[in-house]
This record gives C-alpha cells, structure tokens and sequence, in this order.
C-alpha cells in the first residue's frame, strides 16, 4: 500500500514518501515548539492537494514515488468550529493557502458532546441558549468519546484524520469519563487503525500529562514525535525527533539522524536542517 504524506514536504522524501498506512502518530511537546503548527500544516497541505494543485507543486514539491495523498482530510475538534479553524490556520500559513485547502478539509465539532455535562453555558458553544422546554425535552447526546469513535469509524478508512487534541479529553477526566476510558479508546483506535489503512494524528500537550498517561499513550500509537525548544544564547531553536515509529525509526537510523531542526514560515511546518550522528 501507498504511504500516507505527511504534508511535511521535507519529512515526507526522508522517510519514503510518509507514513505507513494504518499508523497512529502521538504528536506531544512542549508548548509553542511546533505541534500544533505540524498538524494544521499536515492537514492544510492535504487538503492543497485537492483544493489548488499548482499551489500545492509550489509549496509541498512532487509527491514521492510510492506515497500517494489521501482522497480525503477530516479534522475533529472538542472544543472549536470551522472558522476556528480557519482562523488558526491562517496565523499559520498564507492566507491565500489556506483558503484553497479549507475547503477540502472536513471538520466535526465535538463540543456539544464534549460540554453538555459541564457548567459552560450552552449558547458558548451552540451558538443559542437553553431554554426550559429544551431541558424538559432534549436528550442527552452520546459522549464525547463515543462520538470521536464513531466518526473514526465512519470516515478514518483509507483517509487522514486529525484529531485536536487528546489533551482537551484529559481536561475532561470525571466520573463520567475516566482516565482508563481515555486510554482504551487509544488502543480501540491503534487497532483498528490497521484496517482502516489511513493516517490518524492525535495531538497532546505533554505538560498536561504524568509520565505514566503519557507512556499509556504512546504504547497506544505506532509513532511519537517529540517537539521542544532548544535555547543557544539569545536565540530559541523549534527542534523534532521521533520518539519511536514502527516502519520509519529505521529509515532515520539507516541516515544517522537523531534530530530535526524546525522552523515555519507562510508554507506551515516545515523542516530547515537535520542533525545526524557523527
């Protein structure tokens, strides 16, 4: 089968063209190092692909022999809509970029499910108020996990799915959705996740986390990628590896690399440098 592209132009011609398909990659850092700026390029350079193709050969490059892109991009959020998105993006890449490849994103809000058990009020993240008559008569959604498991079902074969971010789940953690919860669904999702032979990018922010949720996690996916900052006199440095990756580790360690350096510009994510073994 053909590998998934990250849409990490760079990335994607060191390790074969991408990801093997059915991988799920736990992508966690410190905050501000690049995580997030890697999945919404990831997701925004897919759905380039579909949306404006000579915009994507100008930023992205040919797509590697033996990768192909996937047909569709999903985007899943807990806690923020489609202009959201869109909004993110944007203090990502260009502008014009970013409107070519929105449209070929699907996204799914999560946040009724995900806040209907909480104190925030309705008209927050519904976009109207509550009334009485709606208390008498209006059924309780299914959980947020629930949901996120059934849209993976739905839509994750043959196809990337984002989702943003497991970090928000763990937020979440009260007698009606455990830690344990959290944990089987992530190794609900790393199974099936071979069948369905797509791409699955779950971000976590790990300064929410103790070391052994964390391990939980990553014992969950086939890869984890590290971001952090690196400081070198007045100036701050976004670095990447990969913590473990089932059928690209070895691609790195055949190069020598131990390390990529990281910047992003109007393209997104992208990598400057690599730091090999000597």
């Amino acid at each position: 089968m053909a590998r998934v592209p990250f849409g990490i132009s760079r990335l994607d011609s060191i390790i074969d063209g991408g990801a093997p398909p059915g991988s799920v990659v736990l992508l966690t850092g410190e905050a501000g190092a690049g995580a997030r700026e890697f999945l919404h390029t990831s997701a925004a350079m897919n759905g380039l692909y579909h949306g404006d193709r000579d915009a994507f050969e100008l930023h992205y490059g040919d797509v590697e022999a033996g990768a192909e892109p996937p047909p569709e991009v999903h985007y899943v959020s807990f806690t923020a809509d489609r202009e959201h998105l869109a909004q993110e993006l944007a203090y990502t890449m260009d502008e014009d970029l970013v409107r070519s490849a929105v449209e070929h994103i699907h996204f799914r809000d999560l946040s009724p499910e995900y806040f209907q058990l909480s104190p925030i009020p309705r008209e927050w993240y519904a976009g109207e108020a509550q009334s009485v008559s709606d208390l008498a008569t209006r059924e309780r959604l299914e959980s947020a996990l629930s949901a996120l498991g059934d849209y993976l079902g739905e839509h994750a074969p043959g196809n990337l799915v984002i989702v943003d971010s497991i970090t928000d789940l763990v937020a979440a953690v009260s007698d009606d959705m455990t830690w344990s919860d959290i944990a089987l669904l992530m190794k609900g999702i790393q199974k099936a996740a071979y069948d369905w032979g797509g791409l699955i990018l779950l971000l976590v922010q790990q300064e929410t986390l103790e070391p052994t949720e964390l391990g939980h996690l990553m014992d969950a996916a086939s890869g984890t990628m590290q971001f952090e900052w690196e400081s070198g006199g007045s100036k701050r440095t976004r670095t990447m590896f990969v913590k473990e990756f089932r059928g690209v580790l070895s691609r790195l360690e055949d190069e020598n690399i131990i390390r990529f350096e990281t910047e992003v510009h109007e393209a997104g994510f992208d990598v400057s440098g690599v730091r090999k073994i000597r």
